[in-house]
């Protein structure tokens, strides 16, 4: 086991290299300068010694050896275009609210994703079945800004006296219930998905066939023999989905007005501040990464098979 950790630790070096070099070169085809802007006119000496100070008038693979070297050392760089500020504290100050609101999304996505799924599975071919995956296909169809207007006309504009939700900001409780609720709409169709499938492919194993023959009760069969090896596709998709909820919340942070690291994203896009986006496009890698070397890992610890056969 600690073979297989390790190897999958050294796995995530050259493909965090390689992500790096990615976004880098496309970074360069963008084209432009941030310190060209038709806002402020920027003196020839003054534009000369930015360029220096920040090895832009360096060729490219000078300057992707220095941003290497900083990525290993923690020092993301300054800021191109936010004076006195490093790329660390605009992540410091913003990404606590994108993981938070990622986090509440999935715990929305699992808590009611896997007994949809549940139930769907113990009585397949039953209105029950159909409803809940009408439900689930529908959801999964709809894209999270539709989802996150909807919610926003619901209970902001036609059930405003009853609810009092607030849908711009990030203060208190009661903003955070509509954006995790639209970010995790589509995770909670597929848990819900993944668990039905599982589970009706499980309940015609043998093993359940002989524990039922065994006399046992049908809720323990399905808590301790179903349910646990029916879960093991949801721990497979649940990394990479929480990878994606954190890094992929920019659209709902925009619609909600949410102070979260996606909506800074296309921000320093636009203004192609280089490091602000290669900052924080490794940083979003990074978790990917994690958390699908996470994902492997408890995958080869909860089926062993899967563990011999890479080792």
């Amino acid at each position: 086991m600690l073979k297989f950790v390790i190897r999958r630790i050294l796995w995530t070096i050259p493909v965090l290299l390689l992500v790096i070099l990615m976004t880098f070169l496309m970074m360069r085809q963008i084209g432009g300068n941030p310190f060209r802007t038709t806002e402020r006119a920027v003196p020839p000496a003054i534009q000369a010694n930015l360029e220096r100070k920040f090895h832009v008038d360096q060729p490219w693979w000078k300057q992707y050896y220095y941003y290497t070297r900083g990525i290993f050392t923690l020092d993301l760089g300054p800021s191109l275009t936010l004076r006195n500020q490093s790329v660390n504290d605009i992540i410091k100050q913003r990404f606590p609210v994108s993981l938070h609101l990622g986090v509440l999304a999935m715990l929305w996505a699992l808590v009611v994703g896997i007994p949809l799924g549940i139930v769907a599975a113990l009585r397949p071919n039953s209105w029950a079945d159909y409803i809940t995956m009408a439900f689930v296909n529908v959801g999964y169809a709809l894209p999270n800004f539709l989802i996150s207007t909807l919610l926003i006309y619901f209970f902001a504009v036609r059930l405003r006296d009853q609810t009092g939700l607030p849908t711009n900001g990030w203060e208190s409780w009661q903003y955070w219930i509509l954006p995790a609720i639209a970010l995790g709409h589509a995770p909670m169709t597929i848990f819900a998905r993944i668990t039905r499938g599982s589970m009706l492919e499980t309940l015609q194993q043998d093993y359940i066939r002989t524990a039922k023959a065994k006399g046992l009760r049908w809720r323990r069969v399905v808590g301790v023999h179903v349910l646990r090896n029916s879960l093991i596709p949801v721990v497979t998709a649940a990394g990479p989905l929480l990878g994606f909820l954190i890094t992929g919340s920019f659209i709902v942070e925009t619609i909600f007005g949410i102070p979260g690291i996606g909506r800074y994203y296309v921000i320093s896009v636009t203004a192609r501040d280089y490091s602000v986006v290669l900052g924080i496009t490794v940083m979003l890698a990074v978790i990917i990464i994690v958390a699908n070397m996470v994902v492997d890992i408890l995958y080869g610890y909860l089926d062993p098979r899967i563990r011999d056969a890479r080792t």
